[in-house]
């Protein structure tokens, strides 16, 4: 039997088409993204997590010479909200990445996949789907209304 999946997506040419709030964090995570600490790859990640409070916190990448032991920018800005707001649902969160010298064709960059695994499991916690975007610095934005649509085999605690 073969069986299919599809997402649907936005797909915005550039961030005047956001609105204030999806504007808000598109600067919060470009603003976090040159605090990143990159020095190996030259890759810089910046994510802004907005919460059901309407605060916005965000986080960026950071390497080590010990690779793997840095961390992606999305779980860096989810695992600290975890930590400090356990009670709180996000609502959005925006990713803007690309090479340190921004390239104008450049792709809007989506999580990877360790990334997408860390998200779904706070959507999966707090049962509410979490409005994901993802740009690069050429402003062009891709949203998907849910982690799971990144992520449609995800696992969770049901296997266990």
């Amino acid at each position: 039997m073969k069986k299919e999946t599809q997402i649907s997506y936005e797909y915005f040419k550039n961030s005047s088409e956001l609105n204030d709030i999806e504007t808000a964090l598109f600067t919060k995570a470009k603003e976090a993204r040159e605090n990143a600490y990159a020095p190996y790859s030259n890759f810089l990640v910046g994510c802004a997590v907005l919460l059901e409070n309407g605060e916005i916190y965000s986080g960026n990448n950071q390497e080590n010479a010990a690779y793997p032991s840095g961390l992606c920018a999305e779980r860096t800005a989810l695992f600290w909200v975890a930590a400090n707001f356990p009670n709180l649902k996000i609502k959005k969160i925006f990713v803007v990445g690309g090479p340190k010298e921004v390239q104008a064709s450049h792709p809007p960059i989506p999580p990877c996949g360790a990334c997408r695994q860390s998200l779904m499991e706070y959507e999966t916690k707090q049962n509410e789907n979490i409005d994901l975007y993802f740009s690069s610095m050429n402003e062009e934005v891709v949203k998907v209304n849910a982690i799971k649509d990144l992520l449609p085999f995800y696992f969770d605690s049901t296997f266990l």
